[in-house]
């Protein structure tokens, strides 16, 4: 660890050096005796990681010091205002809306968005709240590490990388899609057909790959840039949509909304857990906290002013479409281009096809300034290996970060379909999503040390209250239990949770910015969630459940280990501080006149 400390100090190592030390330097991979007798301590140490939390101290102060060369402080609110736009009008609104429209909600699409916008305006809250108190690169990880400990973050952690590495490869067949419709009026027409592979798999797509390589590569070689490219295009991209809207509405027809739910509602709802994918992206700009130049002025502008825009946008876009062209009629894959071309207006149908291709792009370039900054504080922690930490010193940049992701992705694009990708995506993030809320509720109600132990547990029976009443809500809905009854008891203990919250001390108050009526629009937001994530198939649990299993697995065998030998490092670092401290305050006791 001392020969880490001194290669961070020394300004002639190479950035690009590939040795067994950069990506394992913990103690408990030294070598094979070292690691054995780290594997016999499992128990002990999983016992201290799962009651382990993280300090706002150690996020902001310790950790940026593992990426050797800090981030540039160079965004400003209206930065963070196209960046947010940039990243979430994307392949959502392009590409799911004809898909779930066309298979399970129809017109009612409209009230899918309404209800999932309502659910990410929360979310947003939760986020803006951290990330105005902790701005530092992790965005939720980071949040989830101080607040619920050191495992919770570490499963968030692979959600989010797999959030980032599905979401990066959807946007890839997304843009591909309308790419070939832009062409040839059919979206697979760049894609190769493998007969032999199984369904969803079977269409290679080397034009995913293509723009995810290109998009990364701006990416990494500056922000301030990137975001200025990102704000020009959007201003255009947000005037496209307006007209889109406009001419959806000219070219309606009343009898296109009828039936208003032709799958039920429950088929409105399961829309809404899946066009969720519509709304994410805002996360990501939480992660450039550590860029803004003013985060408790830019963070809440840039990500709440911006998301209510654009929730409003996505009502209208979505409900212009069925209004234009019958739902049995969408194309799935190209909804608005296609519209477009079905009403006679070609040069119109190439002028969506742009608007979404450009959309897309930027969601691309933001996601890649995003995702990168995520895995590069997961990095920091190591969670995974410290080389995805570092920072090049030219372009201040994540630039290992950005391409452990792009190569991952760009794998992932090639072989897999958008519908496969959109269920998995949205599981990972509903899920996240969820554990923001709860921890903002126990940032506001436990401090350790300081809340009394009564009011913990009393707390704590509060949330698992919320918790337990909103899952029995998403199981009486996903069982088709329709009767009031049910519903009805739920939401009185929902209610009767949430009131006994409010009943609780606050331990702490923000400072500067914070999500008013707390804890009801918290626990609004994990009801929300919960509701949501009961509403996917079960394909999507099933995978979910896959993918944790594995990231536990890593977790036993090389997470486990080294986060406990990084924490014990930042421990031993703070003793020595505190250490030079008193005796510099010993010196200056001594010596009043020096």
């Amino acid at each position: 660890m001392e020969v880490e400390a001194q290669a961070q100090q020394d300004p002639s190592r190479s950035y690009w050096r590939f040795s067994k030390h950069d990506f394992f330097p913990e103690d408990s991979f030294k070598d094979l005796s070292s690691y054995r007798a780290a594997l016999s301590q499992t128990a002990r140490r999983l016992r201290d990681r799962l009651s382990a939390r993280s300090t706002d101290a150690t996020e902001l102060l310790h950790l940026p010091k593992q990426s050797e060369n800090r981030m540039k402080r160079c965004l400003s609110w209206w930065d963070l205002i196209w960046l947010s736009f940039g990243s979430v009008v994307g392949s959502g609104i392009f590409g799911i809306t004809g898909q779930e429209a066309h298979n399970h909600a129809g017109p009612s699409i409209l009230l899918s968005y309404v209800v999932s916008g309502l659910s990410a305006l929360l979310s947003v809250l939760c986020y803006t709240d951290f990330a105005v108190q902790i701005p530092v690169a992790g965005g939720s990880f980071s949040f989830l590490r101080i607040e619920l400990g050191d495992f919770v973050a570490f499963l968030a952690a692979g959600n989010i990388l797999l959030e980032a590495i599905v979401g990066a490869a959807g946007l890839g067949r997304a843009w591909s899609s309308y790419f070939g419709s832009l062409i040839k009026s059919d979206s697979d027409f760049l894609r190769i057909r493998v007969d032999k592979f199984d369904q969803g798999f079977d269409l290679l797509d080397p034009i995913a790959v293509a723009i995810l390589l290109i998009a990364n590569v701006i990416s990494m070689t500056g922000t301030k840039h990137t975001s200025i490219l990102n704000w020009i295009s959007s201003i255009f991209s947000s005037i496209v949509i307006v007209f889109i809207i406009i001419v959806g509405f000219m070219h309606s027809q009343s009898s296109n909304l009828t039936p208003f739910f032709p799958y039920g509602v429950k088929g409105t709802f399961q829309s809404a857990a899946v066009v969720y994918w519509s709304y994410t992206g805002f996360d990501l700009v939480a992660t450039m906290a550590e860029e803004t130049k003013n985060p408790s002025r830019d963070i809440p502008v840039g990500l709440v002013g911006s998301m209510s825009l654009i929730t409003l946008l996505y009502c209208l876009m979505s409900f212009s479409l069925t209004a234009m062209v019958k739902y049995t009629e969408i194309d799935v894959n190209a909804a608005f281009s296609v519209a477009f071309d079905g009403i006679g207006m070609k040069w119109a149908k190439y002028l969506v096809d742009i608007c979404a291709l450009k959309g897309m792009t930027t969601s691309l370039l933001v996601g890649s300034l995003g995702q990168a900054r995520y895995t590069t504080q997961i990095a920091r922690a190591h969670m995974i290996p410290p080389w995805f930490a570092l920072v090049h010193p030219k372009t201040r940049t994540p630039v290992n970060a950005t391409l452990f992701v792009t190569v991952i992705s760009c794998i992932l694009a090639f072989f897999t379909s958008l519908d496969v990708l959109s269920s998995v995506f949205s599981m990972s993030t509903l899920f996240i999503f969820m554990l923001m809320a709860v921890a903002l509720l126990v940032r506001r109600y436990y401090v350790k040390d300081v809340t009394p132990k009564r009011d913990l547990v009393k707390f704590l029976v509060c949330l698992l209250v919320v918790i337990g009443s909103s899952t029995g809500v998403a199981a009486l809905w996903n069982s088709n239990q329709r009767g009031w009854i049910g519903y009805s008891v739920a939401g009185l203990v929902w209610f009767l949770g949430t009131l006994g919250m409010t009943l609780l001390p606050k331990q702490r108050i923000p400072k500067v910015w914070g999500v008013p009526l707390v804890p009801w629009l918290p626990s609004v937001s994990i009801g929300m969630n919960l509701f949501l994530i009961g509403s996917l198939g079960s394909a999507a649990f099933f995978r979910f459940i896959i993918c944790s299993a594995v990231m536990i697995v890593y977790y036993l065998f090389v997470g486990l280990h080294a986060t406990f030998d990084m924490a014990h490092q930042i421990q031993q670092e703070l003793k020595l501080e505190d250490g030079k401290r008193n005796a510099h305050q010993a010196t200056s006791n001594d010596n009043p006149g020096s």
